[in-house]
């Protein structure tokens, strides 16, 4: 059984309550009605990202988001994981570390060159997931933001 999904505007129904169960664990307060607005643009084929549905399409137990961008280090596409949520109910069971090599497979086949993502240093737990799911630090960098 296939356990990761791209997600189309007929998921959106599934795709917002798991949306909305990563932002309330990131503590990220959100209108349900923007959600819904910047997710209809990756469901419709945006080249910007993409959400793919983890689990079984019509029950699924998660999602993955990414965007894509450019390597000019690695010569292509790249892609930087933005969200990864498995419900807590079933989290434990090898699905996001699963979801996440089925990804790797499909972006590589995409042409995409490296995955990337930013972690909280001072979570642990998580930090040994991407661990064991092959993503590495990367020395000299640290992730910063300025929204515009």
């Amino acid at each position: 059984m296939k356990s990761l999904h791209l997600a189309t505007p007929e998921d959106l129904a599934k795709l917002m309550p798991l949306v909305a169960g990563f932002h309330a664990e990131q503590g990220h307060e959100g209108e349900p009605e923007l959600l819904q607005e910047a997710l209809l643009p990756l469901l419709e084929g945006s080249p910007h990202g993409a959400v793919w549905l983890i689990g079984l399409r019509r029950a699924p137990v998660g999602h993955v988001m990414v965007s894509f961008g450019w390597s000019l280090e690695l010569g292509g596409l790249s892609a930087h994981v933005q969200e990864l949520f498995i419900r807590p109910a079933v989290r434990r069971r090898g699905m996001g570390g699963e979801a996440l090599h089925l990804l790797g497979q499909a972006l590589k086949q995409g042409g995409v060159r490296e995955l990337l993502l930013a972690a909280d240093p001072g979570d642990e737990t998580l930090t040994r997931f991407w661990r064991r799911a092959r993503f590495q630090p990367q020395p000299r960098s640290l992730l910063m933001r300025r929204v515009l």
